[in-house]
């Protein structure tokens, strides 16, 4: 039976948190209607994945592994935080229920595969 893999799903979890940004902007532009003109997908991505970066840069510094539900949870919040500053020095939109809506969904997101591959490596008795 496979083992769960810690090391492994240390290096892949900021991925996993960056295709929940990409998930994120994807579908409020596309409830929004603007479309996924490529263009506008990057200019509304690319403060969120800066956010996310340096909410990493965050947590590896703290020598956290990233993997615990503490640890989602924080990067969300820094995430969100970081996000709303680069919109606005970039003069985009950070109304409050799109950053309630933001730190609501990435949340969920960030926790939500953490907490699945946590059942998942107990089940598996790492």
């Amino acid at each position: 039976m496979a083992r769960y893999d810690a090391p492994v799903l240390r290096r892949l979890a900021p991925l996993f948190d960056l295709a929940g940004v990409v998930a994120f902007v994807a579908i409020g532009r596309s409830q929004h209607h603007h479309g996924d003109a490529w263009r506008g997908l990057v200019s509304t991505t690319w403060p969120f994945a800066l956010g996310l970066a340096l909410a990493w840069l965050v947590t590896i510094r703290r020598s956290r592994h990233g993997l615990s539900l503490g640890d989602g949870a924080l990067i969300d919040v820094i995430t969100v935080a970081l996000a709303m500053v680069a919109r606005v020095l970039a003069g985009q939109g950070t109304a409050a229920a799109f950053i309630v809506v933001a730190l609501a969904f990435l949340g969920l997101v960030f926790e939500a595969w953490r907490l699945a591959i946590g059942r998942r490596g107990r089940s598996w008795g790492a």
